[in-house]
């Protein structure tokens, strides 16, 4: 009998963001769903997001922003991605999102975003789809944005 390897998810709420309830109901119930979830805290730099990945060889990276800054974290975590060679990871954003934000964000290479509003079921759902084709080497990993793909 093979054991089946729990989906692993690092949350972080990258910056000066100090608002943390959010992440931490998400994280709860990303465990509850039987997924290994490692929660950095709050005001965490993009190098130690990318560093704790790294270290954690999660399937899903979760950033919640909650300060507007949603567009700017996410181009630097995917940029520090990249830069690193790590492409086979979803890269889920929530929290206080202008749904005008939506394309931007995954034009840089977000794969999902969840904003205020969205359920917890959704977000769990999506990343049970998801982690695994990425895991498998499918479609749903980093996207790559326009200049990018030439």
């Amino acid at each position: 009998m093979t054991e089946k390897v729990p989906i692993r998810v690092l949350v972080a709420k990258p910056g000066l963001d100090g608002h943390d309830r959010g992440a931490k109901v998400i994280t709860k119930a990303l465990m509850n769903a039987g997924m290994e979830v490692i929660y950095t805290g709050r005001h965490q730099t993009i190098a130690q997001i990318v560093a704790a990945a790294i270290q954690e060889d999660v399937d899903v990276i979760g950033l919640s922003v909650l300060s507007g800054s949603h567009l700017y974290y996410s181009r630097r975590l995917i940029e520090a991605l990249k830069e690193r060679g790590i492409t086979d990871k979803l890269v889920i954003v929530g929290g206080v999102i202008p749904r005008r934000d939506i394309p931007a964000l995954k034009e840089v290479g977000v794969t999902e975003v969840f904003p205020e509003g969205s359920s917890l079921d959704e977000i769990v759902d999506y990343v049970k789809k998801n982690a695994r084709k990425v895991a498998l080497g499918g479609e749903g990993g980093l996207k790559q944005s326009k200049e990018a793909r030439g």
